[in-house]
């Protein structure tokens, strides 16, 4: 793409004409939930002005696969009419970074938003740089390129204007759609700009002017809504199964049921009778572990999904179970408790525990344990797929785009070039769509049956082949003195690892599990031990919204909890005692530390800013209200994706045991930000979703088989069960703290203050995962 008159530059590669050239609407989302009688409350604690995070800090954005690309040429293009198309290279699924990145570039380039246009770009991430949707990465990674990208192109505007008026660049400015001549009042519009400004140079970085803060319009302010509200309002946006080709055949597929199993014989004989369906043929599967190959099976296709469908339900195969067969959720969970009960290969090291704890006044052990999470995402996984000899064409709802082309090409072994990966709005990812398993079927079964296919996987095909959350359980072991104080804490974590997904033999958790909650614990306790004993993979394990901090987490905010109860502490003030002193935490004894990806210098755990999220949610939501009958408070506190969250829950437990959740405050410190709407409404989904995985959220295996199927027997808290009010409170950074993570920090301290406000208002601590039917009476 360039800064040039001509409008169609801007269209992705697709033949089909799949770009979304998206127009802002002005339809708020608040005024909608209002409307509904669902909103909580939103407090920004003070106006984004000047800070100097803006301008300067420096990221592991350069580390990631491809590093970025600044380029305007390829990122914005002006039509003659002046409508300037800005292009995404990030996934939506509902996090806005679609509106987010374009509105940096559109802030910083003084462009009208009214007359701004979102353009979808395709997966190349030679071209566009990395475009991994996950770790919260893309506005920490992405503000100041796509300020740079902005203020590249509003300098080629002004000197275009310059060129056209004959006057020096510098008396010359961009304000608001146009380039100004101050002195003589003369305005030429950017449209009018646009093919002179398309044959200026690309300023180099280091001569670029970035805007005042002062001066933003947008960023910062919370009045830009996403520019796929309206259409995802009224049911006009395109996600995955949207997609229609001509000539296109729909298929489902029967994958094995045991991870690592396969295909012994099949009979097609009653599914070919079924009205519609076409062909059934054998898929392609790959050993286990294989990364996101996929699981082969059987497939069903047929001239509509409706058709396959019955098909595979008519289909007879007999498979064999492979080496997971006997994978069962209560004996696994007995092993894991087993493990942690032993030493484990030692990961922090801090001090003496084992005399600390054989010389403490008491010790509290908590076992905690959480199972199998399904990511449910509203849009289960679903692909296009269009083969031709040599060439691919993919449209699918994918949070890396880049990697699937990769993926796609060394699949069908073809060149990479030759691939091009159309992304679609997601209904939702916390992770799944990263992995491209589902394109890749599509890629497949297209080859082999020179057509264009569509690959649609039904919701018990996605909880029950899912890349799962790691089951996991967390020991810990705490010493206190005679006056209470905590003088040791031993903290046992047994998880099968991601890694075991890309290798085989992987039995103890990665460097970036590891720095999810464990060997990153900021307490100041003079000894401390993390020990991660081995535990073996029996089933996809994935990212998953958070990873490894939710039970983490879980674990060290309810034994928080747990050590205020035994010492007849509050809650909040026992966590700060905890938390210590405002510092920087040293980390010396831990090998391969994960920040995230981040330099340490530029986002260190700060206990400062972890104890100000604490302070200011316990102010902010009234902590220590009076709260009746039945009822409790909890709150917990975490740092994840170099974020600070802190959270409050107010609960109520009936003498039936029904739970109600009354009331949730979150504050969070992500340093400066773009988009406060956006704060809100992830923080505000952090809670919907925090709340479904602690009541609900368990994947259970028996004879190495997912027991649950849909969302009759793998619930989500519907709207009846949702909090009551949820408040979001954005603490005030540091103001040289760089951007930090938004997605993904809210969940981790959910359940935890869940746990410990049932606690409070019950007297019963719960220390697995769900909690549903462990409140019943």
């Amino acid at each position: 793409m360039s800064i040039i008159a001509n409008p169609e530059i801007a269209k992705p590669a697709s033949r089909r004409g799949f770009e979304q050239h998206l127009k802002v609407e002005n339809v708020s989302r608040r005024a909608i939930l209002q409307t509904l009688g669902l909103a909580g409350g939103f407090v920004l604690a003070a106006p984004l002005l000047s800070r100097p995070a803006f301008a300067a800090y420096e990221t592991g954005a350069g580390k990631m696969p491809h590093g970025t690309v600044v380029d305007p040429k390829i990122f914005v293009s002006i039509a003659p009419d002046g409508i300037v198309s800005i292009l995404a290279h990030r996934s939506e699924m509902g996090t806005g970074v679609r509106t987010s990145l374009p509105l940096i570039v559109a802030e910083e380039m003084e462009a009208d938003w009214s007359r701004v246009r979102v353009v979808q770009a395709p997966g190349d991430e030679v071209k566009f740089g990395n475009q991994d949707t996950d770790g919260s990465r893309s506005t920490r990674h992405y503000l100041l390129p796509m300020r740079q990208i902005g203020a590249m192109a509003r300098a080629m505007l002004e000197a275009a204007a310059a060129k056209k008026l004959g006057v020096p660049a510098s008396e010359v400015k961009a304000v608001n759609h146009e380039v100004v001549h101050s002195a003589s009042g003369k305005r030429l519009g950017f449209g009018e700009l646009a093919a002179d400004a398309a044959n200026q140079p690309v300023p180099a970085v280091d001569t670029i002017k970035l805007k005042s803060p002062k001066g933003f319009r947008y960023l910062g302010k919370g009045q830009v809504s996403i520019v796929d509200l309206h259409d995802i309002t009224v049911g006009k946006a395109h996600y995955g199964a949207d997609i229609r080709l001509p000539g296109m055949k729909y298929a489902v597929i029967a994958r094995p049921p045991v991870t690592g199993g396969k295909v012994k014989s099949f009979d097609p004989a009653e599914a070919l009778k079924v009205s519609g369906v076409e062909k059934v043929l054998e898929v392609k599967g790959w050993p286990w572990p294989s990364k996101f190959q996929p699981l082969g099976g059987v497939a069903v296709i047929a001239r509509n999904t409706g058709a396959a469908i019955k098909g595979r339900d008519a289909l007879k195969v007999e498979w064999d179970d492979g080496p997971n067969a006997a994978y069962d959720s209560v004996a696994y969970r007995a092993e894991l408790e087993a493990a942690a009960r032993q030493p484990g290969l030692v990961v922090r090291q801090e001090g003496d525990v084992e005399a600390a704890l054989k010389s403490a006044d008491k010790v509290i052990t908590g076992e905690y344990y959480l199972p199998h999470f399904a990511h449910a995402s509203m849009e289960p996984p679903v692909a296009v797929a269009d083969v031709k000899g040599d060439k691919a064409e993919i449209w699918a709802p994918v949070q890396s785009p880049g990697g699937t082309r990769e993926d796609v090409a060394k699949t069908l072994q073809i060149p990479i070039e030759n691939v091009t990966v159309n992304v679609t709005l997601l209904g939702g990812g916390f992770g799944r769509k990263s992995k491209c398993d589902f394109a890749l079927e599509a890629a497949l079964l297209s080859k082999e049956l020179g057509a264009p296919v569509k690959v649609q996987w039904t919701r018990d095909d996605d909880i029950q082949h899912d890349f799962l959350h790691t089951v996991s359980v967390e020991r810990i072991e705490a010493g206190l003195d005679k006056s209470g104080k905590v003088v040791a804490w031993r903290h046992r974590s047994v998880a099968p690892t991601i890694l075991s997904t890309f290798a085989a033999g992987a039995d103890h958790a990665a460097p970036f599990e590891l720095g999810m909650g464990l060997v990153d614990m900021p307490f100041e306790i003079a000894n401390i031990q993390c020990e991660n004993p081995a535990a073996k993979a029996m089933t996809r394990i994935g990212w998953f919204r958070s990873v490894s901090n939710i039970p983490r987490a879980f674990a060290v905010q309810s034994m928080m909890g747990e050590i205020a109860t035994a010492t007849g502490r509050d809650q909040k003030d026992m966590l700060l005692e905890l938390i210590g002193s405002p510092r920087i935490v040293k980390l010396a004894s831990v090998k391969d530390l994960w920040n995230y990806g981040e330099p340490y210098e530029s986002y260190p755990i700060d206990t400062g800013r972890l104890r100000r999220v604490v302070e200011f949610v316990a102010e902010k939501g009234n902590w220590g209200r009076k709260v009746g009958k039945g009822r409790g408070l909890g709150i917990a506190a975490h740092r994840s994706f170099v974020s600070y969250i802190a959270t409050i829950v107010e609960v109520e437990v009936d003498d039936k045991g029904k739970l109600t959740v009354h009331q949730v405050d979150s504050a969070i410190d992500c340093g400066v930000f773009v988009n406060p709407e956006r704060i809100q409404s992830q923080l505000e989904g952090a809670a919907i979703m925090g709340l479904s995985l602690a009541k609900y959220g368990e994947v259970s295996f028996k004879n190495g088989r997912v027991q649950q199927r849909n969302f009759d027997d793998h619930p989500v808290v519907r709207i009846d069960e949702a909090p009551l009010i949820t408040n979001v409170h954005i603490v005030p950074a540091d103001p040289d703290a760089p951007p930090s993570g938004v997605g993904e920090p809210g969940v981790p301290p959910f359940a935890p203050a869940l746990a410990n406000a049932i606690f409070a208002a019950t007297g019963k601590r719960l220390r697995a995962l769900p909690i549903g039917k462990q409140l019943a009476i």
